[in-house]
């Protein structure tokens, strides 16, 4: 145990900055990541995968949020005795061994800690099923899946229309409400599948990179014919995660002009939509910064409202909904303290903008098919929804 505290040394003395996930002092291989105010450490003496041993910290994470809502330092304070318990369930003798915290919460329980003595002697069988993430015995009145196609686009532009960087990370988030052990088929309009089929050429393909599948995925059946083939965990989940590097326009894109007439300064923003005059972007919020100086804002626009925030520099065009193939302008004017004037400089920080566009992608991925197979037959209602969201959306101003 008292190596442990040479982790605690390397983190009061270096730089915070200049601290790796994975580094080795004296043949000990200290592997952690940081969650809010905690940071979850590990360590091993062996040539392990310091690729497990993350994942294993990141799943251990969302288990403790999922019995803690919040995971920092006094949830932990709070609930010492109940993460013992799970780390002595999760993980033997250094080996992982269950990181699935809906059966976790089947016989480790937080509100009633009298049962637990007497529920810890019945194992779930989920524990020892080759399909250890489905309890069996699930029974639904209504039997539905819902599947959410969420793509969140990253982009940096330059002032003059130079997209500079630009990534596209996409998720398939899916609700399972079904009853049983059902198996689910899902298609996609992935390259590989649709290069192989006759008059592929008609339907627009998407290649993915790096994707990441939830354990509940068979991967040997995706390798195989790239069909995603899972029985599904009951509630919510990830299935996949995949991202694109690829060159995208701009969905919404914010033109500037600033002018220092010495006693104020003049902002003229044009914001243009660059997608489908039938898709909306709802909750779009276009984040100007300002001089941290500037004070008496005078706003106009022809369109939603704009507020000054004052503590965080900027002023918030907010647009409930900004409809496909259109254009609106707004104008600001902000007057500057007379000692400074002279001195005072436009900010060089970027706009940012957030939005959110249902029934829309950026990449073009489709759901082909969602099929539902279970022994009994019952009818059961998918659902497919398409959400483009911002990620990390950037423009520099002029």
């Amino acid at each position: 145990m008292s190596v442990s505290e040479k982790f605690t040394q390397h983190l009061n003395e270096d730089d915070e900055n200049a601290i790796t996930p994975v580094y080795t002092v004296d043949g000990v291989t200290f592997v952690h990541i940081r969650h809010n105010n905690l940071y979850l450490m590990a360590m091993t003496q062996k040539n392990a995968n310091a690729m497990v041993v993350l994942n294993f910290l990141y799943r251990l994470v969302e288990v403790l949020e999922e019995y803690f809502a919040e995971l920092n330092e006094e949830s932990i304070r709070d609930n010492f005795i109940i993460t013992y318990e799970l780390l002595d369930e999760m993980m033997d003798f250094g080996y992982p061994q269950y990181t699935e915290a809906k059966v976790l919460k089947e016989y480790i329980m937080v509100e009633e800690r009298h049962k637990f003595q007497a529920q810890a002697a019945v194992i779930p069988a989920a524990v020892t099923n080759a399909v250890g993430w489905r309890p069996e015995g699930i029974v639904h009145k209504k039997n539905e899946v819902f599947l959410d196609v969420v793509e969140k686009l990253n982009l940096l532009v330059a002032s003059n229309g130079t997209v500079l960087r630009s990534e596209i990370l996409g998720a398939l988030k899916m609700k399972s409400f079904l009853s049983g052990t059902p198996e689910l088929k899902l298609g996609l309009n992935d390259k590989l599948v649709m290069d192989a089929r006759r008059g592929s050429s008609r339907v627009k393909s998407v290649e993915m990179e790096d994707i990441r599948f939830h354990q509940c995925v068979r991967l040997s059946r995706f390798e195989n014919d790239r069909t995603i083939s899972f029985i599904p965990p009951d509630g919510e989940f990830d299935l996949m995660v995949y991202r694109l590097n690829t060159q995208v326009r701009p969905l919404i894109w914010i033109e500037s002009r600033v002018d220092n007439t010495g006693s104020r300064l003049e902002y003229r923003i044009n914001a243009k939509s660059n997608f489908k005059r039938r898709s909306i972007a709802n909750n779009v919020e276009i984040i100007i910064p300002v001089p941290s100086d500037a004070d008496t804002p005078h706003f106009k626009t022809t369109i939603g409202k704009v507020e000054y925030v004052p503590e965080k520099s900027c002023m918030v065009w907010k647009i409930k909904q900004f409809h496909g193939e259109k254009d609106f302008t707004m104008s600001a004017t902000f007057g500057l303290p007379s000692i400074l004037a002279e001195e005072a400089t436009v900010t060089k920080a970027p706009i940012n903008v957030k939005f959110e566009i249902p029934y829309f992608t950026v990449s073009g991925i489709q759901v082909r098919y969602l099929k539902i197979m279970e022994k009994s037959q019952y009818q059961a209602l998918p659902w497919v929804r398409y959400i483009t969201q911002n990620g990390d959306y950037q423009i520099r101003m002029g």
